[in-house]
């Protein structure tokens, strides 16, 4: 007897393509959840250009408590394929097990907003004329054609589209690499005459830089070393301009890996839900990364990617290396930017 589809995808990303489908993000938050960093920065909500947040920085400290509570979980026996098969079950009876982990008090700031807001800074402050689709904007769905989802992925590439096109879209600027893979290299496949433009946030900021008349420095001398993000990496191929950004930055040296750099860094083993299925596994893959990083002697980690600031931090955590900052690159031109 031939097996049905459930019973071929693990159950975490079965989750993830739930929470897609329902409530178009990949965490599962609520629809009233999206935006919430943009509340105080009156960006436009129409403008031909947009700025592509994506889910993973806006919800990133919820997944971190959901990612907390599979580890405690496994120490105690259930793993995390279990786990997230009693959270499918609980969401079939109308009881959001995600939904309530993003509700949970967390405490203290959430840096990981914090790049948002960076990002922002530094395209307002670089003269690009941009908007925001506020909790308008949908999610790239990029989760659905990595798990083999393919007819759910082609349906909700058009859904998509239509969306952009029906509030006047015609160029984005998208910040997370999964995001903007999926926008770029991927939706073209499944919408025809698909005909937006879409830039990752540094091909945006590198080309400005390049124009000249912008002075970027450092409030105090800093080594940096730079993680490639796999995607960012590998399937968008900008792997030049975020080290021609860092070294345009006057008080900043970039020290990199002898040779896990570029198209050879090896993954900090997030992304894709993986951190979700293998919590373990991923996490001594952060762990090794984090390790080799620490070997340039570089005082600060800098990458482009949500999942791998949460990795990185999660892989120096467990070196003792907590006083160890890790970065996105939006914040390292925030910080530089002089205005």
């Amino acid at each position: 007897m031939p097996k049905k589809r459930d019973d071929l995808i693990p159950r975490g990303m079965l989750l993830i393509a739930d929470n897609i489908s329902s409530q178009d993000n990949i965490f599962g938050a609520s629809p009233g959840a999206k935006a919430e960093w943009a509340k105080e920065l009156s960006l436009p909500r129409r403008n031909k250009t947009i700025f592509f947040a994506g889910c993973g920085y806006q919800y990133l400290r919820h997944a971190r408590t959901m990612l907390d509570a599979l580890s405690k979980l496994e120490k105690h026996g259930l793993d995390a394929e279990r786990t997230t098969g009693i959270a499918k079950a609980f969401k079939r009876v109308g009881i959001d097990l995600t939904a309530m982990y993003s509700k949970l008090p967390l405490g203290g700031d959430d840096h990981y907003i914090e790049v948002l807001h960076s990002a922002v800074k530094v395209l307002t402050g670089l003269g690009v004329d941009f908007g925001y689709l506020h909790e308008e904007e949908p999610c790239c769905g990029a989760p659905l054609y990595f798990f083999g989802l393919e007819e759910e992925f082609a349906r909700h590439c058009q859904v998509t589209y239509d969306k952009f096109k029906s509030l006047g879209v015609k160029q984005i600027i998208g910040l997370v690499p999964s995001c903007t893979n999926a926008l770029h290299n991927l939706f073209p496949n499944y919408v025809s005459g698909f005909d937006i433009e879409v830039k990752h946030f540094c091909q945006v900021v590198w080309e400005r830089i390049k124009e000249g008349n912008i002075s970027l420095e450092m409030p105090q001398k800093v080594e940096v070393t730079y993680h490639d993000p796999c995607q960012l990496t590998r399937y968008l191929g900008v792997i030049d301009e975020p080290r021609q950004v860092l070294n345009s930055i006057k008080g900043l040296e970039l020290k990199e890996p002898e040779w896990t750099n570029r198209e050879w860094a090896t993954c900090c083993g997030g992304g894709g839900g993986f951190e979700m299925v293998f919590p373990e596994l991923s996490h001594i893959l952060a762990v090794n990364r984090a390790r080799e990083l620490m070997e340039t002697g570089a005082s600060t980690i800098v990458t482009h990617c949500p999942a791998c600031v949460m990795q990185l931090e999660e892989g120096l955590s467990d070196l003792g290396r907590n006083h160890t900052e890790v970065l996105d690159l939006a914040q390292v031109v925030d910080r530089a930017l002089r205005r």
